[in-house]
């Protein structure tokens, strides 16, 4: 088995070895139960040393890609068994799970009972959202007689709004052309897209901890590694994920540099230069997930802005501030790569979202989009004070001082049960909460919660909170 391995590569040999191995297995080439070469074998053919050979063979093993049977040899591991993203899955799909995962925690919130307070959710309610505009747009749409209501639509999406969202990416100081941007359903499939094009089962990516929960659920479900790197006071641990870098050699690191989820953090120039520095000596891309760009009234730097699209991909969406509904996000990138990634949109989905897009252009271009989010902006800095001494009075306390954004993220006081109990209680009583262990692939943050603050001005979160944290075990 000639493996193809160059001795002058950057790459030690035994990375070239699992590297390319794993690569066979994820292309088929290599079936489950087949049998490898032995080490001898291995070695030989491939004129590396036994030593390195059996390197190679145990970290395969570790990653759960080969098995050992004694006194027979090296075998591709067998079928995986299903994947199932929710821990302690149980048949009952209300029921606590054993830990309050990621995916537990959305389904929970996309509860449509206009009862319950989604404290946990990550959206405005829907008396903040510009409902009037999307039935006007949509009425003018339907009365236009160009409009594209019947046809899939250009590989790319909706050019009108590919060009719309080209002169918004100019005021981040991001140059870009409409065929270097990419339409997608939401943010969230701009991210599965990505995970498609640049992973194999197995590889390593950054993510920060704490960080956006729907991360670790889209790298599990595409069998790769989460490495969590700490969130201080100041942002990322640039030290820590240069640590984790040189030992793990990650292929991508997913992030929000402007506004993090959960913290509120945004980099400030040096550290986003930094990472950059980082990023190019690791060898590791970057998507710079931009989804709250709108709520940030002074935009701080962009890594696609400092990177000239290098090494970074930039994605943002609409759902947060237009319609979930919608579901409207895009990818700006290099163009062979967002041909790439629409070649991998158009496998999968066969499809644009075209009237969807129309909205949302349409919003954008008649001035009634910048509007809306001034307006937004304004009503989260008015419900912001009230709501943190509410919390405050109960013991709660804010990690760091942010001036804007959806979100406050807050420790419980030492008297309090650990924010998953709470949650677990809280959800009887109408309420759904966000521990902070869900954001966190350690687990850690265990005494903090995340608060959507338009989804909690209802005197009823606190109340909830106040009794669940007297009550007894």
């Amino acid at each position: 088995m000639d493996l193809g391995l160059k001795s002058a590569a950057p790459a030690p040999l035994q990375e070239q070895v699992v590297a390319a191995l794993r690569a066979a297995i994820a292309a088929k080439t290599l079936l489950p139960g087949e049998k490898l070469p032995s080490i001898r074998k291995l070695a030989a053919a491939n004129r590396i040393s036994p030593f390195t050979a059996v390197e190679a063979y145990d970290r395969l093993i570790a990653q759960g890609l080969i098995t050992a049977r004694p006194k027979s040899g090296f075998f591709v591991a067998g079928r995986e068994a299903p994947l199932i993203l929710t821990e302690g899955a149980s048949t009952d799909r209300d029921a606590v799970p054993q830990a309050v995962d990621p995916v537990w925690m959305m389904r929970q919130s996309l509860s449509l009972d206009d009862r319950v307070v989604h404290s946990a959710c990550g959206w405005l309610p829907d008396s903040w959202l510009p409902e009037d505009g999307i039935r006007r747009a949509l009425r003018g749409i339907a009365a236009m007689p160009g409009a594209q209501l019947l046809q899939y639509g250009h590989p790319l999406g909706y050019l009108p709004l590919r060009q719309q969202i080209r002169l918004r990416l100019t005021e981040l100081d991001i140059a870009v052309a409409p065929d270097s941007i990419l339409l997608t359903d939401g943010a969230s499939q701009a991210v599965d897209l990505v995970c498609r094009h640049l992973l194999q089962p197995g590889d390593a990516v950054l993510v920060d901890d704490p960080g956006y929960f729907n991360y670790h659920a889209v790298l599990r479900a595409h069998r790769v590694r989460a490495l969590p790197v700490p969130m201080t006071r100041d942002g990322v641990d640039l030290a820590a994920m240069e640590r984790l870098a040189a030992a793990e050699h990650p292929k991508l690191y997913l992030a929000n540099p402007a506004m993090q989820n959960p913290t509120g953090l945004s980099l400030t120039p040096g550290q986003a230069y930094r990472l950059l520095n980082l990023a190019q000596r690791y060898d590791f891309r970057i998507v710079e997930d931009d989804v709250f760009r709108d709520f940030q009234a002074v935009p701080t730097p962009r890594l696609a802005a400092l990177d000239g699209m290098t090494r970074v991909l930039h994605l943002g969406g609409f759902s947060k501030t237009i319609s979930a509904a919608l579901r409207v996000g895009f990818i700006a990138g290099p163009e062979e790569t967002i041909r790439h990634l629409a070649d991998l949109k158009l496998a999968t989905t066969f499809g644009n979202n075209q009237g969807a897009a129309q909205v949302v252009h349409r919003l954008l271009e008649d001035g009634s989009y910048r509007k809306h989010v001034a307006a937004l902006r304004e009503k989260l800095r008015k419900a912001t004070p009230p709501l943190r001494r509410r919390l405050e009075m109960l013991g709660l306390k804010l990690w760091t001082e942010t001036e804007q954004g959806m979100f406050l993220w807050m420790e419980l006081p030492k008297r309090a049960p650990d924010a998953e109990t709470l949650a677990a209680r809280a959800i009887g009583r109408g309420v759904v909460l966000a521990p902070g262990s869900v954001f966190s692939p350690s687990r850690q943050w265990t005494r903090f919660l995340r608060i959507n603050i338009a989804q909690s001005i209802p005197a009823r979160l606190t109340e909830v909170l106040a009794a669940e944290m007297k009550a007894k075990p």
